[in-house]
């Protein structure tokens, strides 16, 4: 029997971004995207925005780009196959006070970005967008998680630069990597500083129909 057949439509999953951490905190709660569509976007704050209110605009452009974009994508035609397809995006933002530190797109602004870090606390804001596959209507949640480091070294700034793990990362560097040897203490989710917050993701896919859980192994007790 096809999933048309029984009547019911399969809810599957498009993840908006090419970003491997993503995949792997899915992974890490039993989910796998049935495609990745990586959305590029120009991530330049306005005027005046805030770190929180630029994390919640990228994620809702990234997940209505990339519905814009699986338009006419025939590896994507469900038509008669009881599929739809819902969309989950992210962003995550790095914010001291108001200013926000982004991508660097040089290692001396990833330096910059270090010095700025040392020793003091900041925030990292991660938003995620759903885009519910039949309704089309998009479900979005922010979180924020403050974080302090340590006061870094010059050598230890220069250490951590030249492992070149600053590269595509908010704010500069991975808390999952070296930078975790930075951290002081934290305030929050550490999925959400790692590009993810799994309570809130899960209750995002939940609403579409994708319950992480149904995919846990089941072992007899």
């Amino acid at each position: 029997m096809t999933a048309a057949d029984d009547g019911k439509i399969k809810p599957k999953l498009i993840l908006a971004s090419g970003s491997p951490r993503r995949v792997q905190l899915l992974d890490q709660i039993g989910i796998e995207p049935h495609f990745i569509r990586p959305v590029d976007l120009d991530e330049t704050p306005k005027p005046r925005e805030i770190p929180r209110k630029l994390a919640q605009r990228l994620a809702r452009e990234k997940a209505q780009k990339c519905a814009r974009m699986i338009i006419g994508d025939k590896a994507l035609d469900m038509s008669g196959k009881g599929f739809t397809y819902n969309i989950l995006a992210s962003d995550t933002v790095v914010g001291v006070g108001r200013r926000i530190l982004g991508k660097a797109e040089s290692i001396e602004q990833a330096r910059d970005h270090l010095i700025m870090l040392s020793g003091r606390a900041h925030r990292v804001y991660t938003s995620v967008a759903v885009i519910d596959g039949i309704s089309k209507k998009l479900r979005q949640k922010t979180v924020e998680t403050r974080v302090r480091f340590k006061r870094l070294s010059e050598q230890e700034i220069n250490n951590y630069l030249s492992s070149g793990e600053w590269r595509d990362k908010a704010g500069s560097y991975a808390i999952q990597g070296f930078a975790g040897t930075f951290v002081v203490n934290m305030i929050g989710q550490y999925s959400n500083v790692v590009g993810l917050p799994l309570y809130e993701t899960t209750s995002l896919l939940r609403s579409v129909g994708i319950d992480p859980a149904q995919k846990w192994p089941n072992q007899a007790i």
